[in-house]
Parts: structure tokens; C-alpha cells; sequence
């Protein structure tokens, strides 16, 4: 398990990083709905560094809105999976 959460943060960081390279060379770029699947499938620390890191989608008030949303829906969903004993943290 903890492979797979490495391995989706670290793609989370590199697509974040390249949609901020497309995005100042006026390139076709990475849909937000790509950007925060990725979020959601368990790459929140990669995306938060890489929106920090490369200063992506950090002053988008709409998507700095639905990645709160995804977070959140992450927490709630972890809490509900450790209370049931579904997972353990």
C-alpha cells in the first residue's frame, strides 16, 4: 500500500509540474478534473507540493475550492473506513 500512495503522489507532482510547463508555453494543458482524480485517488501530498513547488493553481480560488472539497471528502471517508476497522492507521 504504501508503494501505491508513493507512486500516485510522485505522478501527482510531475503532472502538476507539467501542466504548469504547458500552461507557459501556451500549450493545450492537463484538465482540472485529471488534476484532482489524481487528488482524490490518494495523491494530496504530491498535488499540495506541487501546486506550492510550482506556484499551480494556487491564486484559482475555484479550484483551490474543489481541491478542499476532495480533501475533505478524503478525510470523512478515511475516518468512516477506520471506524468501521475496514482500515487501520
Amino acid at each position: 500500500m504504501m508503494y501505491l500512495l508513493l507512486t500516485i503522489n510522485l505522478l501527482s507532482f510531475i503532472v502538476f509540474g507539467l501542466d504548469k510547463r504547458k500552461s507557459v508555453k501556451h500549450q493545450r494543458r492537463i484538465s482540472e478534473n485529471t488534476l484532482l482524480s489524481l487528488t482524490f485517488l490518494g495523491g494530496t501530498i504530491g498535488s499540495l507540493l506541487g501546486m506550492l513547488i510550482f506556484r499551480h493553481k494556487v491564486s484559482k480560488k475555484s479550484f483551490l475550492l474543489k481541491f478542499g472539497f476532495v480533501f475533505l471528502i478524503q478525510i470523512i471517508l478515511i475516518y468512516f473506513l477506520e471506524k468501521y476497522n475496514m482500515i487501520s492507521i
